[in-house]
Formats: C-alpha cells, structure tokens, sequence
C-alpha cells in the first residue's frame, strides 16, 4: 500500500549479499571485450570510455555527490512536532506516523505524553524533514508533517534549535509553509525550467528516523505517477531511499537545484524498498508562493463523484470501446453540477472544448478553474450529447470532503452544516443512497450513518470516524436520528453513565459503550 506519513519503523536493519553464477556460460561484461560495432549488425555496444577507466563513471555522472551534499545540506532542516492525539479507551494509543501503539501500564500509565485534565488525549510527538527556501526563514515541508501540531521546532544543519509558526498548508498537494525568525539563512531554490527525465540522478537529503541530516542517492525512475487520491499531483518516483522522517525533505539535481519534495512511498514492509514519490517543483512552488503570501489555495468545485469511464462500461452503456471519459457516479445535492442539470451516468467527454480523457484530467482541469468561472461541459446522456454551462464553485477542503460536509455554492461560497441531526457529539441522519454509496455502506444494512464528530466530544475521544452506521442502541434497531436521540434520552433518564451501541466497521460490527455528555 502506499505509505504517506505512516512509515512503520522496522525492529532491524540487515544487509545481504547476492551471488552470481552461470550455468555453465560465460559472464560478458559490457565494455570489457565489447565487438567492433560492424561486427554483428543491431548490436547495442556500450561504452567503456576511454582505455583503463571501464569502471569510470560515464560522462555527465558526478564522480561523487559529496559535493553537492556540502552544497545544499545547510539548507535542509529536520522538524520536531507536538501534537495532541486522542487517547482511546484502552491500552492502545494512535501516535503519527506508528498507527496503534501499547501504552505501558495500561490505559493511564507511563504515556510518554502529557494527559490532558478535561479530555481522553495525550501529546504525540513527531519528525520530518524541510528546507529553507529564503534568506528570512521559510521553510516547505508536508502538510501531513505539521498539521494539528500544536508545537513545530526546527533544527538546522549547525545544531542550532529555534521555533517556527505555521505560515500556510494545503491538503490537497500535502504542502505546507513554516517560518523561523532570523537572517541571512542559507537556502535553496526550486528548478522550474528544465524538467528531469527518467535515469537523471537525483540526490534526497533529509532526517530518517530522527538521525538528522542524511543523503541518499539514485535516478528518476518514472514521470507523472498517478497515484494521488486527491488528484492533483503528478508525482515524480525516484529510487533514492525515503524512510520514516524523510518527508518534506528536498529531492536534488546534480547541480543542487531542488526538482521536488519528498512525500510517499509505496512498501509492502513499511520501509524503502526503492520506490519513492515527490512532489514536481513546479507543483510545489505554485503552492508554497501562495501560502508565503499569506493566501489560501482554492480550486475550482463540480460536486459530482467520478471514475474514469471504462472499456467494459462503455460497452455496457453501448458507446464505442475507446470512448473515454469521466463517468458520474454521484451527483451532489445543490452544488454546481446539480444547480446545472448534471446526472448521474453522465460520461463528460470534454471541458472548454478540450477533451477530457480520464477522472483525474477532469479534476485538474476543474481544480484550476477560479470560483464563479464558467465550465462548458460536453456530456454524453442515453448516448446522445449535451453540453451543460456550470459555474465553479469553491471546493471544500479535503477534511471536509472526508467528513461528508457538502457546501453552498451561492455567491458567497461558505460551507453548509453537516447533513444530520446532532446527537451527543455526532451529527447523524438515515441512510440515503448518497451516503451507502459515498461510505461503502453495503444494500441491506440499515441504521443510522454517522456524517460528522465533534472531536473533543465523547464520540470524539474514542475515535468514531464519519461513515460509521449504528445499527441498535441499547438492543433496539434505531433507523433515524429521533430513534437514536430516544434511546440515549432513555438511557440519561435512566441515570445510566453510557448507551450500549451496536456499530457497523469495516471489520464487522461491534459493540461500544458510548459514555453520555452531562448535557445535551
């Protein structure tokens, strides 16, 4: 799976050795005893350079990175957070970065962090990596780093230690700008002209697992990954090692020139088997101007669920099977897409003219319109085409889209309350067909779905994420949110301390004892 932010530190570090044998054949060294080019025709001869340097480095190769490693590491900092995690009933703790961890002691004994007196949280610690991009002190590094911390320190290369304000961050590309207060910082520059291909090398530098300053090295493997969920990135995958502490840190060029940020992994071990992401520096200096200048990034909002439409769909649906297109699966209520007479299976084939051949074109395509911009959408409906004029509204942002908060796109673009009545910390409602769809929610499970948590709540505090559908409470079946609020009233006029609810999970269903507030 891939790993953003939650690399899993291994219990050991091994090294092997892998030996060569043949079978009963000859080892060829390329360069050693290569044939003159005319002696077989198509053969690819490589090149040793000159005579005695065939282990040389070829031309273009650095004979070392050492140099660029003295050049940039100034540069590049590690980063120190604080934040307060919830503290679950139990002896299990979730702490960034490691998931669930065991709480020596048990449930309130030998935290390493500080418990909170009015709430079921304890302070989790955290590292990563940044780098100075000017001389006055700001810093890029990860959302995913910084967000929810309540305390950012940064040490530079010269041990020194100072504390940094967060400036700005962006969910959607996981960026995030910080600032320290001082001068004269030595600092690097984002490459925007030249695009890297895939072998260049590349150098990463940054705080695996809390050692501080460290370099690895290796060579563009692939351009233009697609595997942002959010859809924005387009991310460059290097083959340079990326562990735990390595995010937010600096990819490099042989010249230094800073060609990306150091996000992800993909691991089926949870450390680097070779295979990293990074954010382009084109993407991440667009971003990060406009959070040093105080402004937040908006995109442009359809408010409809999509997948790029599919051969087998499309023969499903009787088109052609090379029609490509964006395929709507949900429409949301009173958004732009809706207001514009959108529906579900419709297959947008073009935006402004332009074709649009996949989901993820449409989203950026969409994601760089400006709120109140007009979108001529060509869609096919039943196999014939329409063409739709939405105006783009603000998109919400990403904790709000997983939170399944929808918005008002009126002229003022301000989010709209979460769907559902609020019952003790959680906003609740039926089960709609939107919300099965949007939440997995299989045909045949009936209940309550949870669109919303309060998080210094009870619901809160013992982690009920939205999506969640309670299926009884206190042994009844409960179908709507007056049928929930009933039984917790019931339970409160019983003096009970808690309600008895049965939930549904993506492991199965479970029983919680949800502690009562003292007041509603």
């Amino acid at each position: 799976m891939l790993k953003r932010k939650e690399f899993i530190l291994g219990a050991a570090v091994g090294l092997s050795f892998a030996a060569v044998a043949t079978a009963g054949g000859v080892i060829s060294w390329p360069g050693a005893h290569a044939a003159p080019a005319a002696a077989q025709a198509g053969r690819l001869v490589p090149s040793a350079g000159a005579a005695g340097l065939a282990f040389a480095p070829p031309q273009g190769a650095p004979l070392s990175f050492a140099d660029i490693f003295q050049q940039v590491a100034p540069a590049v900092v590690q980063i120190d957070v604080k934040t307060r995690v919830q503290r679950p009933a139990g002896a299990m703790i979730q702490i960034p970065g490691f998931g669930a961890v065991p709480i020596p002691g048990g449930p309130r004994g030998g935290g390493s962090g500080e418990e909170g007196e009015d709430d079921n949280s304890t302070t989790g610690l955290g590292t990563g990596s940044g780098f100075l991009i000017s001389a006055d002190g700001f810093i890029v590094t990860n959302n995913h780093v910084v967000e929810n911390a309540e305390e950012i320190k940064v040490k530079l290369s010269d041990g020194r230690e100072l504390k940094a304000k967060l400036i700005g961050r962006d969910e959607g590309t996981d960026l995030a700008v910080i600032k320290v207060e001082g001068a004269a910082f030595p600092f690097v520059s984002f490459e925007e002209a030249a695009t890297p291909r895939v072998g260049d090398w590349v150098i990463a530098v940054g705080n695996p697992f809390g050692l501080g300053g460290t370099a690895t090295a290796g060579i563009v493997s692939a351009m233009s990954r697609d595997i942002d969920p959010a859809g924005y990135n387009e991310y460059l995958q290097i083959d340079a090692a990326i562990n735990r502490g390595n995010s937010g840190g600096p990819t490099f060029d042989i010249y230094g020139r800073v060609i990306g940020v150091n996000t992800a992994i993909f691991s089926p071990t949870g450390g680097s088997v070779g295979i990293g992401f990074a954010i382009p520096a084109a993407t991440a200096k667009s971003v990060t101007d406009k959070l040093m200048r105080g402004e937040t990034v908006e995109r442009g909002y359809l408010g409809v669920q999509i997948q790029s439409l599919s051969s087998e769909q499309a023969a499903a649906l009787g088109l052609p099977e090379n029609t490509k297109g964006a395929l709507v699966g949900d429409v949301t209520a009173d958004g732009p897409a809706d207001k514009a007479g959108m529906k579900i299976e419709d297959i947008v084939v073009s935006l402004n003219g332009d074709a649009i051949d996949s989901s993820t074109e449409l989203t950026r395509r969409v994601a760089r319109a400006k709120v109140g911009d007009a979108l001529r959408l060509e869609v096919l409906r039943e196999g014939r085409r329409q063409t739709l004029e939405v105006r783009a509204g603000r998109r919400p942002s990403e904790t709000e889209l997983r939170a399944g908060l929808g918005e008002d796109e009126g002229a003022q673009a301000t989010p709209s309350a979460p769907v559902g009545q609020a019952v003790e910390g959680m906003t609740v409602t039926g089960i709609t067909p939107a919300l099965r769809q949007r939440y997995s929610i299989p045909d045949g499970v009936s209940g309550v779905v949870v669109t919303a948590v309060e998080p210094r709540s009870k619901a809160g505090q013992i982690g009920m994420p939205a999506g969640t559908v309670i299926l009884r409470a206190n042994n009844r079946t409960v179908s709507s949110a007056a049928e929930l609020k009933a039984a917790v009233d019931a339970a409160r006029s019983a003096e009970r301390p808690g309600v008895l609810l049965l939930v549904r999970t993506p492991n199965g269903n479970t029983s919680i004892v949800l502690e009562l507030s003292k007041s509603e």
